[in-house]
């Protein structure tokens, strides 16, 4: 084959991948869509009056915060580590989700037109991609659980609640709420693994 015609079929491979992926994101953008106003559109008394009590108590990071004081405050040693870890880990979850790829990738939150409640009035400004609400919360669930099982255990039900009402209120897209998870996962395993780390690079 003459090398043009190579170069041809080459090309023409590459503007099919770039439109079979064009065409994977406009469709999981849709679905995407719909799943949010369908969870938007939940109104089980459930959804309606625990979620947006359980997203109020994690709100500026209370929860977490009120969890971590009552494990070092009844705990023993490794409660108040698990505190200690969990915290760094919330930190560390948020400000990557809010202080690194809020500001990197500007998302519009999801339109009000999809919400069939007045839930965009009460949403921030700020970019939808990723949650910092689900980051924080899974970020200290994640650790804790890394250490204490059973109260990281009791923590990811409040911490998914918290996952599950930032789609109802119309606050994120799911793939805001995906994201914020694996910055939490992701923060939570480099508490852990941090001062090991340190230590190889310092020895």
């Amino acid at each position: 084959m003459p090398e043009h015609q190579g170069r041809g079929v080459d090309g023409v491979g590459v503007a099919r991948s770039k439109e079979a992926v064009t065409r994977f994101l406009h469709d999981l953008h849709r679905f995407e869509r719909r799943l949010t106003h369908r969870a938007a559109s939940w109104e089980s008394p459930w959804a309606l009056q625990v979620l947006p009590a359980v997203e109020s108590a994690a709100e500026r990071t209370k929860l977490w915060w009120g969890a971590a004081l009552a494990l070092a405050a009844l705990g023993g040693a490794s409660q108040r580590r698990a505190a200690v870890e969990g915290v760094a880990s919330m930190l560390a979850a948020q400000l990557i989700a809010n202080g690194v790829c809020k500001p990197l990738y500007e998302r519009r939150r999801p339109p009000a037109d999809m919400l069939p409640h007045n839930g965009a009035e009460e949403r921030p400004d700020s970019s939808s991609f990723p949650s910092g609400h689900t980051a924080a919360a899974v970020g200290f669930t994640v650790s804790v659980a890394f250490t204490s099982p059973w109260v990281g255990a009791a923590a990811a039900v409040p911490a998914g609640m918290v996952a599950v009402q930032r789609v109802q209120a119309g606050a994120h897209y799911p793939s805001d709420v995906a994201a914020g998870a694996a910055i939490g996962v992701g923060s939570a395993l480099l508490v852990r693994h941090a001062p090991r780390l340190l230590l190889r690079l310092l020895l």
